[in-house]
């Protein structure tokens, strides 16, 4: 009777972690809410070094085609940037948003010309195939972002598959004259490191060109 009761206790135990996983996996596949990081050997943003080595998290809430989410990036040396965005994607590839590029070391709630720590993008977005072309404008002036509003941002990028190739240009502070410049010109890869039979890492590498900074960079990092 001993080792039938326990051989019932066992089967029990087995079958509600049984359970158990099932309902966590079927949460994890409904959630509407994701989160991840990743860690890069430095942060260049559109042909720009912004930062050394940084880890940038991510928190999002999706449903549907439109998008919640924070975006971050931080480094040793004290950089903290983190960015509310939302957008909504259409069926046949198109994206609009908006992101508020939001510097941490300065106040929240600082919204003035002079030394606001927020500057907000509008964001077109549209990707057909391997083709995806972005248009970015800032429609205000912050002091403590540095932007004098009506920077502009333009990209256009090709997914090979095993590459990716793309080519940006801008005004305001993605130019160091502010003038309409080529800026951001890179090639970029990516792979997976197999850790263990379930368990894969995520790796990406860039070579980026600035033109009119007159700099190169080789940028890698891993996702988690």
């Amino acid at each position: 009777m001993k080792k039938q009761g326990l051989f019932i206790a066992m089967l029990v135990t087995i079958l509600g972690l049984n359970a158990a996983n099932i309902q966590a996996q079927e949460t994890e596949k409904t959630s509407n809410f994701e989160t991840g990081a990743d860690i890069f050997s430095s942060y260049v943003w559109r042909g720009s070094k912004l930062a050394g080595p940084s880890f940038q998290p991510a928190v999002s809430f999706s449903t549907g085609g439109l998008t919640l989410g924070v975006w971050g990036s931080f480094d040793s040396q004290g950089y903290a940037e983190a960015d509310p965005y939302i957008y909504y994607c259409f069926p046949f590839g198109l994206k609009l948003g908006v992101t508020d590029y939001y510097f941490c070391d300065q106040k929240l709630f600082e919204i003035s010309d002079t030394a606001g720590s927020h500057a907000f993008e509008l964001n077109l977005g549209f990707e057909t195939g391997g083709f995806s072309l972005s248009a970015n404008y800032i429609v205000n002036e912050a002091g403590g972002a540095e932007s004098a509003g009506g920077d502009k941002y333009f990209e256009a990028g090709y997914d090979f598959g095993n590459f990716n190739i793309f080519l940006g240009a801008g005004d305001g502070w993605h130019t160091e004259d502010g003038d309409f410049q080529i800026c951001n010109i890179g090639i970029g890869t990516s792979k997976e490191i197999k850790i263990t039979d379930t368990f894969s890492l995520p790796i990406s590498g860039q070579v980026v060109v600035n033109p009119d900074t007159e700099q190169l960079f080789v940028v890698v990092g891993f996702s988690f």
